[in-house]
């Protein structure tokens, strides 16, 4: 049996590529494995609840978290902020859970650099098309948005090649299964193994 350290599983992509639903997969299919939720300044939409989809925060309250080291990292992010709560996380990794997060390109590097046995993939969408037609089906952004949308993924998929990984997100199935082939790799990694036990037949 192996004991393994738990670390960060960090999923980024560009805006409509499909890292919160594939976030939230890996975690219904790994036990062992938590869900990270993050801060926002966003307004909260009518099918979301809060403590689940986001923890929805007045700007004076982020400002506080800020003040008291209470995020681990945070950015602006299409004229609001999301960041990541510190005590949850760290709460998740003394217990021995994996935490999954689903970030933005530049949080999902600035948790990296401060967790560096930290795990990140980065998802790209089958193709500019699709992405484009995820946005619009999401039916929250208008026209201008969606460009602007597209115009960020192009600047940020030169990224990638900084994350550990990469998966294109164009079957759910198929990028649950790669996501659980590296889950599965990294938890055998020797370099993160706590003991290593046989038990007997």
């Amino acid at each position: 049996m192996l004991n393994s350290r738990p670390f960060l599983f960090i999923l980024s992509a560009p805006s409509g590529a499909g890292k919160t639903t594939l976030c939230r997969a890996m975690v219904r299919h790994n036990d062992d494995m938590r869900y990270s939720v993050s801060a926002t300044t966003r307004p909260r939409l009518v099918a979301e609840t809060d403590g689940k989809a986001y923890h929805f925060m007045s700007d004076a309250e982020f400002d506080g978290l800020i003040e008291d080291d209470g995020l681990l990292e945070w950015e602006q992010v299409y004229g609001f902020r999301y960041g990541t709560p510190r005590a949850p996380l760290e709460a998740m990794l003394a217990q021995g859970f994996d935490v999954a997060l689903d970030m933005d390109i530049k949080g999902a590097l600035n948790l990296k650099r401060r967790y560096p046995e930290s795990v990140t993939v980065f998802l790209l969408p089958p193709g500019m098309e699709e992405l484009r037609r995820r946005l619009t089906s999401r039916g929250r952004d208008d026209e201008e948005t969606i460009a602007s949308r597209l115009a960020q993924a192009s600047a940020e998929i030169e990224k990638a090649e900084e994350f550990d990984y990469v998966v294109v997100n164009d079957s759910l199935s198929e990028s649950v299964r790669l996501l659980q082939a590296i889950v599965d790799a990294e938890r055998a990694r020797t370099t993160r193994i706590k003991k290593i036990e046989l038990t007997e037949d």
